[in-house]
Formats: C-alpha cells, sequence, structure tokens
C-alpha cells in the first residue's frame, strides 16, 4: 500500500470484528482463495447487501486481512444484487454518535480499497447503486452481468449529494464532463451504456462468465511485478486518497451536519415510507 494508505492502516483496522469464513458464523462476507492465489470476496449480506455500520467494517477487514494473504482479489456478491449501496436507516433519524461512526467506517472501506496492494477486480452480478457504484469503482478492472442490470452514483434522486471522494473516484474513472451530468442526473446507466463511457470494462451475459471474466484480468494483474504495478496505481490515486485522508475528521463533520438537515432527512423519510408501502403490497 502507499505510504499514506499505510500510515492510515493501524487506525482504519481499530475496533473491527476479525473476519470469519467459517458457516456456523453466517458472516456477511466471505473469502475463498484458489490455487493461484486469487480471493474472492463475496458480499453475502442479505437481501441486498445495503452497507450498514457493521457490514462495512466486517468488509474492511476482510479486505485488509485477504491483501496480507492472497495474490489478487474478486469482490463479487453471493445475493442478486450486486450492492444497494448505503442503508439509508443509518442516515435517517440518526444517532449523531453512530452516524460520525457510520461515515468513518465508510472512508475506511474506501481507502483500503482504492489504496489496496493487491490487485482487485470487481464481478459486478447485479444492481449496483449509489455505494454499490463506489464500491465497484475502487476496483482496478470491473465485469458486469447484462443486459438487465444498471450502475451509477444516484443519490440526487433521493435528495442526496454525492459527496466529493465519490464524485473524485467517479470522475477517474469515466471523466469530468460524464460525471457532471451522470451526478446532477443520478443517472444509472444499463450495462451496455456503463461500457460504452468506461463505468466498467466488460460485460457478459452469464454469471459465471463475469466472476471468470474478473478472475482472468486479476491473474494478469498479478503476474505484473508487485512494486512496479501499484506505483503505477498510485501515481493515478494517489493525489485522491490523500484528499480525503488528510483531513478524514472534517469531512466526517460535514457530512454529519449536511445529512441532518430538514431539507435532506425529508426526501430519505419519504423514500423509505415509498419502501414500506411497496413491501406491504408484495
Amino acid at each position: 500500500m502507499a505510504p499514506l494508505v499505510a500510515r492510515h492502516l493501524p487506525r482504519l483496522c481499530r475496533g473491527l470484528r476479525p473476519l470469519s469464513t467459517s458457516p456456523a458464523t453466517a458472516a456477511a462476507v466471505s473469502v475463498t482463495t484458489d490455487a493461484e492465489g486469487v480471493a474472492v470476496l463475496s458480499m453475502n449480506k442479505a437481501p441486498v447487501n445495503s452497507l450498514n455500520t457493521e457490514f462495512i467494517q466486517e468488509l474492511t477487514q476482510a479486505v485488509v486481512d485477504t491483501e496480507k494473504a492472497a495474490k489478487a482479489i474478486v469482490l463479487t456478491s453471493g445475493n442478486s444484487v450486486f450492492c444497494a449501496g448505503l442503508d439509508i436507516t443509518e442516515m435517517y433519524q440518526p444517532d449523531p454518535a453512530r452516524l460520525a461512526v457510520f461515515w468513518g467506517s465508510l472512508q475506511d472501506l474506501w481507502i483500503a480499497m482504492y489504496g489496496c496492494r493487491l490487485p482487485v477486480t470487481a464481478a459486478i452480478t447485479g444492481h449496483s447503486p449509489a455505494g454499490g457504484c463506489l464500491l465497484a469503482m475502487t476496483c482496478d478492472y470491473r465485469a458486469m452481468l447484462g443486459p438487465k442490470f444498471s450502475i451509477g452514483l444516484n443519490e440526487t434522486q433521493l435528495g442526496i449529494v454525492a459527496p466529493f471522494w465519490f464524485k473524485d473516484t467517479m470522475v477517474n474513472t469515466i471523466g469530468t464532463r460524464q460525471t457532471e451530468l451522470a451526478l446532477m442526473l443520478g443517472t444509472l446507466f444499463t450495462t451496455e451504456q456503463a461500457k460504452a463511457i468506461g463505468l466498467v470494462d466488460e460485460v457478459a451475459a452469464e454469471r459465471e462468465e463475469v466472476v471468470a471474466a474478473a478472475h482472468r484480468v486479476a491473474l494478469q494483474l498479478a503476474r505484473i511485478p508487485r512494486e512496479a504495478r501499484h506505483v503505477t496505481k498510485m501515481l493515478m490515486r494517489q493525489p485522491t486518497l490523500d484528499k480525503l485522508t488528510c483531513d478524514k475528521q472534517g469531512d466526517i463533520d460535514h457530512f454529519t451536519t449536511f445529512i441532518q438537515q430538514p431539507q435532506i432527512q425529508k426526501p430519505m423519510g419519504m423514500y423509505l415510507e415509498a419502501l414500506k408501502k411497496k413491501s406491504k403490497k408484495k
């Protein structure tokens, strides 16, 4: 990991629950490493891998632990949705102390993934809105299942603003103009649209093909001399990482103040109410 990112790892890991892949623990994250050293890290939090504090922390710990033992990581999902993004119940009428921990934990996950010393590829096997899109964009290569799934930072549709480090990650992925339009509109791209703008690198029609594609590129990247590959990666990513790591607390303070404003809370409440009504009709 680049020096600045590595310096933050002890704090990043502090207080996180140890990862267990034992079926008896029903872990929300499982890791399986094959003979070639490629670890498939699967998100298994039912039903849609929504990112609450505990799940974020478990996922971060899995990335940190796997980075020490494997040669590459494939991030995927054991559910029908890749990742539905941030758990809105963490942000709606929140306990301020937990809200700060929630946001700090998300920062730590992004830092661990965006600066990971290992090649990290994504096998996006379902919808990937908002925070799910962010996770995918932290990866070095993205293969996605088509044609019926979507991906994008759609925060404005919920009355929320994507933080600067979400924005910067997207700019680094698809460019400034595409990001500006996508963020303002809250666009969810189809798989083919996402491929056309570089949000994903490869599209396949079968789940097995998507995982195989992500595995293939992860192994290809792992065969490149490690230090040269990682330093090159950090030439692209270090300035983006530095913007957040230099003032994590400032970003937490800004977010917790912003998200608790009445004009931000109202649309979230309306969204949750709509979900409840939809659930009752089923």
